[in-house]
């Protein structure tokens, strides 16, 4: 028998949940789509601006260790030709200099007092870590030290990540840094102290990105086959439990999958106990603004992605070179760049003043003359990265825990809270969709 299925989100986790389960054998008429916006894509979604493209939500890439969801993800866009191979080429601009990414392979580049205070306190670090057999401690800025020392944490690891997650780094948990950030051997730092120089984070050397359209062409792709089921402009107003199935605005399903996220169910789903919605709600995060900056530029230093530490350097902590990623992302004669500045989404969106100090910490970084500025333009994202406090797990858990009670199946970054990039959540849609009782695709 063919359940009635509701996905509540057209972000990649929900279509793809729709293809895998339609691909499966699902009849045509047994999944229905519910998007607020106005158009599919969600947090990969992309703008085109007098010929310039961006992804809002940050400089997106393609790249999976899942061979077949990458080749998936790339024949819903077209395939290999609708595809830019790039060499990753990521930099941490220091004052003047470009050091070699991550930080601790490319001490060489710093200044010779910087390269000796972070050498001495990596040496330092790594010596307690083996003398003492410490475990790994549980507030971030303190793993931080642990994890690199004070020359590093005060150079580069401190600076950043207050840029980043705007809040004392002891407030959050080292648990969001488990699996992202390799640990480099103590012989490569030490090469790459004395300038011989070393690699890290290989996994992603080359990565892929739409030739037209930005990273929302992938989105696009994979809504092919089932925006005949995407109710756009249909936000979800109430969801109620009804014997076995679920009513979402009245209308009865069999199921339901939701990619909303948990912060914003306690307002649509009727009958949650007060303990359930308070986890949810209390849930941390952060929200983001993305600025284009269009440069009447034809060329830029090879480079992917750069990150700025330094207050100096102004509210942006990346730049994503936006034109470098494929030829079709600016004019002829053109480049651009896609600047990101985090904020607390408990705090009040920054205001038109932003695009200033952003181009005015860009011309402090040497990366821009501001007779070069073409124009820019901004998208603010309100739920943009999960916020890793003392208190989440916990409170995650009391939330996904009654979901699975009620029968509610969450899906996606902000659907279950997970530190999830898109692959990964093509990954999670795949499988949840054999869970669901569908056969695999191919």
């Amino acid at each position: 028998m063919v359940k009635n299925t509701a996905i509540l989100g057209a972000g990649v986790s929900g279509l793809s949940l729709a293809r895998f389960l339609l691909e499966g054998g699902a009849a045509r008429d047994s999944v229905t789509l519910f998007e607020a916006a106005a158009e599919v894509g969600g947090l990969c979604r992309s703008r085109t601006v007098s010929g310039f493209t961006y992804d809002l939500t940050g400089g997106h890439i393609l790249y999976s260790k899942d061979a077949a969801v990458m080749r998936w993800m790339k024949n819903a866009a077209g395939g290999d030709g609708a595809f830019v191979e790039k060499n990753r080429e990521t930099k941490i601009r220091f004052g003047e200099r470009w050091v070699h990414y991550p930080f601790e392979n490319g001490l060489a580049d710093l200044p010779r007092e910087a390269n000796f205070d972070c050498l001495k306190g990596y040496v330092e670090a790594w010596h307690r870590r083996t003398t003492d057999g410490s475990r790994a401690p549980e507030a971030f800025g303190a793993w931080v030290r642990w994890r690199f020392g004070d020359g590093i944490a005060k150079h580069f690891m401190d600076p950043y990540n207050g840029k980043v997650w705007k809040r004392e780094l002891d407030f959050l948990t080292s648990d969001w840094v488990a699996g992202r950030v390799p640990d480099a051997p103590i012989e490569d730092v030490l090469r790459s102290a004395v300038g011989i120089r070393t690699e890290g984070y290989t996994h992603q050397s080359i990565f892929y990105y739409p030739r037209k359209g930005g990273f929302q062409a992938i989105t696009d792709g994979i809504a092919g086959t089932v925006m005949d089921r995407v109710r756009l402009a249909t936000p979800v107003k109430e969801i109620v439990r009804e014997g076995r199935g679920w009513l979402v605005d009245g209308e009865p399903f069999d199921q339901v999958v939701s990619t909303l996220a948990l912060t914003d169910l306690p307002r649509i789903v009727r009958g949650m106990p007060a303990d359930v919605a308070r986890a949810m709600s209390e849930l941390e995060f952060n929200s983001i603004t993305c600025i284009l900056v269009a440069l009447d530029r034809a060329e830029q230093p090879d480079l992917s992605w750069i990150y700025l530490p330094h207050d100096e350097q102004g509210p942006a902590n990346r730049v994503t070179y936006m034109s470098n990623y494929s030829p079709e992302n600016a004019p002829r004669g053109k480049s651009s760049f896609l600047c990101e500045v985090t904020h607390d989404s408990r705090a009040k969106t920054p205001g038109s003043e932003l695009e200033g100090q952003v181009i005015a910490g860009l011309e402090r970084a040497g990366l821009l003359s501001r007779s070069e500025v073409l124009f820019t333009d901004r998208e603010t994202t309100r739920h943009a990265y999960v916020v890793f406090d003392h208190a989440y797990a916990a409170r995650r858990a009391r939330a996904l825990g009654w979901l699975e009670e009620v029968g509610l199946v969450p899906l996606g970054r902000f659907g279950r809270f997970e530190y999830d990039n898109s692959d990964q959540c093509v990954i999670k849609a795949r499988a949840l969709a054999a869970q669901l009782g569908r056969p695999q695709a191919r």
